[in-house]
């Protein structure tokens, strides 16, 4: 092990190239096959090559040699099909253990007689896919059956893995992987083995991609396939196979980029021409295996199909001085999969907040339920597409009913599930209380699936022993707080038990951080019990602490818990759990199992109830149960939206109903509405590039500032395609009669590779095509290959990228480096609600020599297209780059001027205070002013900001001798008696006082006096720059330390006097009185 990493550190390895293709250059008969041992075998034996290592190990060892000769540090075993499965079709399968004893005693052979201390030769046990796939089905009518089970996989792979290790081997190789689930299998039979049999040896898997789609047979993309298997102690991963050096190269480029571990590279010599024959020649593959090394990719290189001595002698020859790839430091993020990645930044709040979708739980949905029970699976999987299609990330699934056969209904609707590629492409997170059922759920899931969950319930050992399985399966695991003492319901018992979990997890079993997901019990509130009056508080502290804790993990909670004691109430259940996932994804919670599509808007939920609703969730007041169910009873039985709101929305202008419709992502009245704008806009693109526009943007803040979901954002976006889609054949035909049909341009847009979302980019593409350009439209998830393949094509004049999640931004670097390296010289548009001018001056702009610009949204895009493709170009390019390059000096100064001290350096500057005089105040507890007179407020009004926000210079009240200062404020002192006099609007303000005391940059809160119970942590920030005075405060300093034994208070309140703006604010909109 130690000379193979060593060699690893120091050059590219070579792999040796096909053992097929040699081995056919015999033309051995079937006598050959058959040998003298097997001269009576009752079937045909002639193809099976494996058989070879006992019938004709001369041959074998030949070709080893051969290898050897030409430079290959790596001999791959001839071991390719030599398990059961793969055997069955010769009737071999009881000599399998002897074919991989006999091939890897001749390997060993060979490599120990070409090994030198300056060059040391490994063999590597050959582990082929099988000729069997677990996740797809052979019968096109029964898309459930499978040909083989994972059992059966691994018992197959545990065999020959005996045969290779006994025969001396020194690495493992599963290859050819078509269908990651056959791979995953191979993993674990090779983990089970190592712990049976007390031994380790290296192991690298390699996949592959079946064609230009870039995915494997079985669908996984290459990062999801990754994932899938990212678990597993790997040396090395690669790509070998189905594609020549040519088309394998952006996958390799892309696998390079995410795997933090070695590359291997072994693709076939070029594509089988119309003979079957590979015209790959040794020095045109080696040169393009150059290029490959000369961009860090590699670590080990060979040869697959077609490959001869000659190619590896080749490649050995040219790859021989160069620098083999460093693996890469990849962010510690969550990364599960489907058939397409996802990625949990838990850095990022809100906007990269995970929805489970929780329909497809026989436990919570009676639909669901019923259709499982009644054996309509393909009905149940409708409700899956559902999930999907409202916004779901992952799928929960869960089939805990007493009466059904819980794994064999897990196992026949997961299989369908795989055979759905629109839902299949989302993770699984398998769901039950039982451990046979989670365990049938992973062994038929190809990607990186989440196991909910697992608990201390039933003590360490037990935890232990499931947490060792479903990291041998490669799945995350939501951890409850919940241990042999039962539910945790307090903060500091939430805390407690994820921090034994995460010990064992982390330190006992091997766990990853980032793959573990804690869920600190989502409890229900209002019950009538004072003791859950803080279930909601310990929740969303609880994850709060959490996060600080373990910044890593993940926290996740089944918010639909929180509101069961207002059940068959749907107006107050959804603002309870819309206004619970705001407080709690503020606290950190990272993803949240819901009904996706069916969320409300935080922003949208009336004050009255979100009032209400909160003192509930935040335990703000001893009576808010009261108030509560009093509103409760109110409105029982009426849907989300009342009657009287109902009219109130669809009785505001054109604008304001088409607005209300995108942010609520309603589309009953769309028709109609937009008839009617029809007739008061010249044209219908104004109607889009205006009060369609003015509503989207809306959407954008509101999701910017985690008051909307993902799902919430798709249902708008629906929204506004389906109001595209009605006024597109108007702007056909008002751009038909100004009979100006001239094309003025072709303009390539697509959504970059793993992301899904195409809104903004759709409606570019309209407004493009209404102002006479050609556009080009690739949708969704597409490569840099693709895009560049077909702007080439297509001769096209303008590149445009669109992405709405974070993750975009890389891959929006990428075809901007792959731009440049391919010469190219068109401008790219970037654009879409995750970029910024300023991430495409720093990041983008300065891969791509050529002009790029970042487009805020469709309105600007027509006068961007427009200057880049007239004799404004150079101009407006040479516009943009003063822009960008002054953009990019002033974030460099930025950061220079900032001297950031290590936050143990600054906690060493904390100021040394006397807290000797700390008083206690004369009340403990909270008080309110529900009505505070206003008449006492004004007076002490500071008139500066409003001259301010007006650009009025001066000083009140000096500036009141300036006439238009005056004026403003003699306006503004009678608009104030207007809102007195009337009482428009009303002030209210909270106080109180609490015993207190600081512990480190922290502020405990404490019940009373005997300092016991900690109701609150307040987390202060302390300055890390550099300060003139050598002192770096924070909040916390001025609250005596916990150890100084001194009994501090603290005092807080909050204060408004905007009760009512909004309704002012309506007012004046509807009187055109934008003063």
């Amino acid at each position: 092990m130690s000379k193979l990493l060593d060699a690893l550190q120091q050059r590219i390895l070579i792999l040796d190239g096909a053992m097929g293709t040699m081995i056919q250059r015999y033309r051995l008969d079937e006598g050959a096959y058959r040998g003298s041992q097997f001269a009576d075998h009752p079937r045909d034996l002639k193809g099976a090559n494996d058989l070879l290592s006992l019938t004709q190990p001369q041959v074998i060892e030949e070709i080893h040699r051969a290898y050897l000769e030409a430079g290959a540090d790596i001999i791959e075993t001839n071991t390719f099909n030599a398990q059961a499965i793969s055997m069955a079709d010769y009737g071999l399968e009881a000599q399998v253990y002897d074919m991989n004893l006999a091939a890897a005693r001749l390997a060993r052979k060979a490599v120990d007689d070409y090994s030198t201390p300056e060059q040391p030769r490994f063999v590597a046990g050959s582990i082929g896919p099988t000729n069997r796939t677990a996740s797809l089905s052979p019968d096109v009518n029964n898309p459930a059956f499978r040909g083989t089970s994972f059992d059966e996989l691994v018992a197959a792979y545990y065999e020959q893995v005996r045969g290779l290790i006994d025969g001396g081997v020194d690495i493992l190789l599963p290859e050819t992987t078509f269908d990651t689930l056959n791979l995953k299998a191979a993993l674990f039979a090779i983990e089970k083995f190592f712990d049976d049999r007390g031994v380790r040896l290296p192991v690298i898997a390699s996949i592959t991609i079946t064609d230009a789609s870039g995915r494997t047979l079985s669908g996984q993309t290459v990062e999801a396939c990754w994932n899938s298997i990212s678990h597993a102690p790997l040396l090395a991963v690669g790509i070998n196979c189905a594609l020549g050096a040519l088309e394998m190269r952006p996958h390799i480029e892309e696998l390079a980029r995410i795997a933090p571990i070695y590359i291997s590279c072994y693709p076939n010599a070029g594509l089988p021409n119309a003979l079957g024959e590979y015209d790959e020649t040794p020095q045109s593959m080696s040169a393009l295996l150059r290029d490959f090394a000369d961009n860090n990719w590699l670590n080990i290189v060979g040869g697959c199909c077609g490959t001869t001595p000659d190619h590896i002698r080749a490649i050995a020859a040219t790859v021989r001085d160069l620098r083999p790839r460093v693996p890469p430091k990849i962010d510690p993020y969550l990364r599960l999969s489907g058939l397409e990645p996802l990625t949990g930044r838990p850095d990022s709040i809100g906007s990269n907040f995970i929805v489970v979708g929780e329909r497809t739980n026989i436990t919570g949905s009676p639909k669901f339920a019923q259709l499982v029970k009644g054996g309509d699976l393909e009905g149940a999987l409708a409700i899956a597409r559902q999930q999907i299609e409202g916004g779901a990330n992952i799928l929960d699934v869960n089939m805990d009913e007493g009466l059904l056969d819980s794994e064999k209904v897990m196992t026949e609707f997961l299989n369908l599930i795989a055979s759905e590629p629109e839902i299949a492409r989302v993770p699984i997170m398998i769901d039950s209380s039982k451990w046979s059922v989670l365990e049938a759920g992973l062994k038929c899931t190809q990607g990186k699936s989440v196991v909910n969950s697992i608990s201390l319930k039933e003590g360490e050992e037990k935890f232990r022993q499931q947490a060792r399985l479903a990291r041998r399966y490669g799945a995350a695991v939501v951890v409850m707080a919940f241990d042999e003492k039962g539910q945790a319901d307090t903060i500091e018992r939430k805390v407690a038990i994820c921090s034994r979990a995460h010990d064992i997890l982390v330190n006992e079993v091997g766990f990853r951080p980032t793959d573990i997901i804690f869920d600190p019990n989502v409890l229900t509130v209002a019950t009538g019990m004072e003791e859950h009056n803080a279930y909601g508080v310990a929740f969303i502290e609880g994850v709060r602490r959490l996060r600080q804790k373990f910044p890593e993990a993940n926290t996740s909670g089944g918010i639909s818990n929180v509101s069961f004691s207002f059940r068959g109430n749907k107006a107050v259940r959804e603002a309870m759990h819309a206004a619970f996932l705001y407080h709690a994804i503020n606290a950190g919670l990272t993803m949240g199992i819901v009904n996706a599509g069916q969320l409300a808007i935080y922003e949208q939920i009336p004050k009255d109830l979100l009032e209400l609703v909160e003192d509930v969730l935040l335990n703000r007041r001893p009576d808010a149960t009261e108030r509560l169910l009093a509103f409760a009873d109110s409105v029982k039985g009426q849907e989300t939206t009342t009657a009287k709101e109902e009219e109130a929305w669809r009785s505001g202008t054109v604008e304001e109903r088409l607005s209300h419709a995108l942010i609520k992502g309603i589309i009953d009245y769309l028709e109609p509405d937009l008839e009617e704008a029809r007739t008061k806009y010249p044209f219908a693109l104004s109607i889009i590039e205006g009060p369609l526009m003015d509503g989207m943007n809306i959407v954008g803040n509101l999701f910017g500032a985690g008051k909307m979901f993902l799902p919430q954002v798709v249902k708008s976006a629906r929204v506004m395609k389906k109001a595209v889609a009605w006024l597109l054949p108007y702007m056909e035909a008002e751009k038909a009669k100004t009979g100006d049909q001239s094309q003025r341009g072709k303009v390539l847009l697509a959504t970059v590779k793993g992301d899904v979302h195409d809104i903004g980019k759709n409606i570019v593409g309209v407004v493009l095509g209404c102002n006479n350009y050609q556009v080009l439209d690739l949708g969704v998830m597409v490569s840099a290959e693709k895009i560049l393949d077909t702007a080439t094509a297509e001769k096209v004049d303008i590149v445009g990228l669109s992405g709405l999640i974070t993750p975009s931004l890389d891959e929006m670097v990428h075809v901007a480096s792959e731009m440049e390296r391919r010469h190219f010289d068109r401008p790219l548009l970037i654009g879409g609600a995750t970029t910024s001018k300023l991430h495409t001056a720093i990041k983008i702009a300065p891969r791509y020599s050529k002009a790029t610009v970042h487009v805020l949204d469709a309105s600007r895009c027509v006068n961007v297209v427009t200057s880049l493709l007239t004799g404004k170009r150079e101009d407006f390019e040479r516009g943009v780059r003063q822009e960008y390059d002054r953009l990019r000096q002033q974030q460099s100064s930025r950061q220079a001027d900032r001297t950031i001290l290590p936050l143990g350096e600054a906690r060493r500057r904390k100021p040394q205070l006397d807290y000797s005089d700390a008083r206690r105040p004369t009340f403990l507890g909270v008080r309110t002013y529900e009505d505070f007179p206003l008449e006492r407020i004004e007076p002490l009004i500071d008139w500066n900001p409003l001259f301010q926000a007006w650009e009025l210079r001066g000083r009140y009240p000096q500036i009141l001798d300036e006439p238009r200062a005056r004026e403003l404020y003699d306006d503004a002192r009678k608009l104030l008696r207007e809102i007195i006099n009337k009482r428009l609007l009303t002030a209210r303000a909270v106080y109180g006082f609490w015993p207190a005391n600081s512990v480190g940059d922290d502020i405990e809160l404490y019940a009373d006096d005997a300092r016991r119970r900690v109701i609150a942590t307040i987390h202060s920030l302390r300055q890390q720059q550099e300060t003139t005075t050598g002192v770096n405060l924070a909040l916390a300093d001025f609250v005596a330390p916990k150890s100084a034994d001194v009994a501090d208070y603290v005092g807080g309140f909050a204060v408004t006097a905007g009760i009512g703006v909004e309704e002012l604010v309506r007012r004046f909109e509807r009187d055109h009185d934008d003063y």
